[in-house]
């Protein structure tokens, strides 16, 4: 008896063996793929030109507004100069929102900016046309006031103090602001142009009429408007004409289009107050 339960005990370590062996065979798996990175591409910036003279009227706006206070108050008015700009409610320039009628200080364009001022001023304006910088409390503000003066309105919603100016966002009762939002810094490039035209951008070039004036073909022979002048004595009797020699071509000048025969290109922009 005891050799068949050892017998048995045998068999069923013979069978669990073979199992176990059997189960610990692998074969070998394929390798897997390398998870695939998820790429993501850069958002396009919004570009904005600007000139030299435009980063003269920011330098300007905050000097004039701020008055002549200190680097937090230009940033401060240098950050609502630019809210302006990206918002794409006021011009489409520096020059343009600075100048634009009744919105900054009198004078902002042509008094003087004293030479003391001119190093912060100019770190100032080169922080954020360069770097991109802002004022981070003046936040999407566009509108200001100096600090002290009180409004009956209920939609001046403030949110700092910079320069001696209350700033402050124009808000619905539901707290949604009631201008266009301007772009963050991080959506926005700045780009220099050098040697620009001063006149706004939204004042477009003089071009022809549809109907130009025609010009006389080129000719080698030296013109009235061409050959040097000579200084003679006054001459007291008329001179006698002299008629051209046969086949002698006469130099015909071209008259200048009247100022009526010129339009502008497209029509000038209207922008809001």
């Amino acid at each position: 008896m005891r050799a068949e339960i050892s017998f048995g005990k045998s068999l069923i370590g013979i069978l669990f063996v073979g199992l176990a062996a059997a189960g610990c065979t692998t074969t070998p798996k394929p390798a897997t793929a390398p998870a695939k990175t998820k790429t993501t591409q850069a958002q396009p910036k919004v570009t904005f030109n600007y000139t030299a003279k435009d980063r003269d009227c920011l330098k300007r706006a905050m000097y004039f507004e701020s008055q002549h206070s200190d680097e937090d108050g230009y940033m401060a008015v240098g950050t609502v100069v630019m809210n302006r700009l990206t918002s794409g409610a006021y011009p489409p320039s520096i020059c343009g929102v600075v100048a634009q009628e009744k919105q900054f200080a009198p004078g902002v364009m042509t008094r003087e900016v004293k030479p003391q001022a001119e190093p912060e001023l100019a770190t100032a304006a080169d922080a954020i046309l360069l770097k991109g910088a802002r004022h981070p409390a003046v936040k999407d503000a566009m509108f200001f006031h100096t600090d002290g003066l009180k409004f009956p309105y209920n939609n001046m919603h403030y949110v700092t103090v910079a320069g001696g100016n209350a700033f402050y966002e124009k808000r619905d009762s539901n707290g949604m602001l009631q201008t266009p939002p301007p772009l963050p810094s991080y959506e926005v490039a700045m780009n220099y142009v050098p040697g620009e035209s001063m006149l706004p951008p939204q004042f477009e070039a003089l071009i022809p009429s549809a109907v130009p004036v025609p010009l006389p073909a080129p000719d080698p022979m030296a013109t009235a408007s061409t050959a040097p002048m000579q200084i003679t004595a006054p001459v007291t009797a008329p001179e006698p004409s002299i008629e051209p020699e046969p086949g002698i071509r006469i130099a015909i000048p071209t008259p200048r289009p009247a100022y009526d025969s010129v339009m502008l290109r497209g029509g000038m922009p209207m922008t809001g107050g």
